[in-house]
């Protein structure tokens, strides 16, 4: 545990606070928004791609800004919430969520889109800290506050379970729009009952805001991030180099920053804390290996192996039933065994599960599709849900905002990397397909572009240039899911390995906090 004082808040009613599982059954409300309106959108990709034609670049900006804006706000929402209140964050931040759906339904352009997306993370980033600070001041039984993390976890899950099934029923019937609408419902639900339902809690000790730092984190973030996507798209460049420089430098006077601020927007100090450290690593490296390859399954089922949008959102469920039903006894296991063997096991799960869709081609069966997903569920859902009760349990309550907003930041940051890296690489090795005798010069461009794009292009060919064309395309897009799933498998085994020295000894507490 960080040494450093720890106050009960004023609100604390004891160690079984009442209450306190229905408060839990809002808080994860918004858990299910956010997961679900993360997943829909990889479903949505090819009737998105149809109407907005946007070129592979600006689709792939469509599916990370998000996952950037929201890397890079989230530390200092998480500090935010400590210093404002959490329950006050959260309902603010639920609104605004819920009425910028309303602009990315509507987008008209690739343009307003990847703008709409970038707001609704600034929205995302003030939910997911607020949900896990808030979990962690209402439950004061670290077993307790294990169920309720793993009962968080499996939202999360649930949430990108129903995410494809809802989106795929909606794309079947309405335009691809529709599938951001669905969080208007969950988001008035959240608000009008989280106001009775929720305690509010703070730092009492939470000193002011330092908007210096804000803004450091955030040009930081995305900075590196930009640059990581630049170089794995197009190589070294001016751009990427300006971008990596400017993100390091920010990212250095952030940290030289918070170590002089009497009240920090991250206090650096949790680091020193090896389990934390290892968990958020574990946590950043297991998003990366896994987000690329998951944007890319969806539009694998549907513009490759034809499958139709409902079809294909089912065909995604075990990862998700997996990682629910882990997610629930994932404390038990690891009390039962070890946090390390738990989490490094899940890890290697996740790993050689990815290595198997190596073998991936146009005509993989679906039972070797579904096994490999349902063990990368299990995998996961073990490994996030022990991460995040170790995250929360070493640190001191009131500095729980900060804690959760690394573990998301990790998260995210994660998913934009893993998104850039790994999504660059399927993009890469699918514009090097070779096209076809016969094909017109403006179709092949547009087929180079995305796969959406070659399906689309392929529809004022003649039948025997458009199959030959939707064939290559389809290959040379199987190709660099390939590739990318050996690069995310290598990440998660090393990841695996990394886990089982750092959390060495790192145990979840047994007794009731006091």
């Amino acid at each position: 545990m960080i040494t450093g004082t720890v106050r009960t808040e004023s609100h604390t009613e004891g160690v079984h606070r009442p209450g306190r599982w229905l408060a839990l059954s809002v808080l994860v409300l918004a858990v299910l928004l956010v997961a679900v309106d993360a997943t829909v959108l990889g479903l949505a990709t090819p009737f998105l791609s149809e109407d907005l034609k946007p070129s592979g670049t600006q689709l792939l900006w469509i599916g990370d800004v998000y996952s950037f804006v929201i890397a890079g706000l989230l530390v200092s929402m998480g500090s935010l919430g400590d210093r404002i209140g959490r329950k006050k964050l959260l309902l603010a931040g639920a609104t605004a969520f819920g009425a910028l759906s309303v602009l990315n339904a509507y987008a008209t352009s690739p343009e307003t889109m990847i703008v709409a997306r970038a707001l609704l993370g600034i929205a995302g980033a003030t939910l997911m800290p607020s949900t896990l600070a808030l979990i962690r001041n209402l439950f004061h039984d670290p077993r307790e506050r294990s169920l309720a993390i793993g009962i968080w976890g499996a939202m999360a899950s649930a949430g990108a379970a129903v995410g494809p099934v809802v989106g795929g029923f909606l794309l079947g019937h309405f335009w691809w729009g529709s599938v951001f609408l669905i969080n208007l419902p969950v988001m008035a639900v959240l608000v009008l009952v989280g106001i009775k339902l929720i305690p509010e809690s703070k730092n009492p000790d939470h000193g002011p805001w330092d908007l210096p730092s804000v803004g450091l984190s955030l040009v930081g973030v995305i900075g590196v991030v930009y640059a990581v996507k630049e170089l794995a798209s197009h190589g070294l460049s001016l751009d990427a180099g300006i971008a990596a420089l400017t993100g390091a430098a920010a990212l250095t006077w952030f940290v030289r920053r918070q170590l002089t601020l009497p009240a920090p927007l991250l206090d650096m100090r949790l680091f020193r804390h090896r389990g934390f450290s290892g968990a958020v690593l574990a946590d950043l490296l297991t998003i990366l290996g896994l987000s690329g390859l998951v944007f890319f399954l969806s539009q694998f089922f549907q513009l490759v192996q034809d499958r139709r949008p409902l079809e294909a959102g089912l065909a995604e469920l075990p990862a998700a039933i997996g990682a629910v039903t882990a997610g629930l006894v994932a404390g038990v296991v690891a009390r039962r065994f070890s946090v390390r063997s738990v989490v490094a096991g899940g890890l290697a799960a996740v790993g050689l599960s990815l290595a198997v869709l190596t073998t991936l081609d146009q005509h993989t069966g679906y039972p070797l599709l579904g096994a490999s997903l349902l063990v990368v569920g299990v995998g996961a859902g073990f490994s996030f849900t022990v991460t995040a009760d170790v995250i929360l349990s070493s640190v001191p309550k009131e500095r729980a905002g900060s804690a959760s907003a690394v573990s998301e930041t990790a998260y995210e940051l994660g998913a934009a990397l893993g998104i850039a890296i790994l999504g660059s690489i399927v993009t890469g090795v699918y514009r090097g397909f070779a096209t076809p005798a016969g094909v017109p010069s403006a179709a092949a461009s547009a087929a180079h572009e995305s796969l959406g794009g070659a399906v689309e292009a392929s529809g004022g060919l003649a039948p025997e240039t458009a199959a030959a064309l939707v064939s290559s395309a389809q290959e040379a897009f199987v190709d660099g899911l390939r590739i990318a799933a050996g690069v995310g498998a290598a990440v998660l085994l090393a990841t695996a390995v990394a886990a089982w020295f750092l959390l060495k000894g790192q145990k979840l507490e047994d007794g009731v906090e006091h």
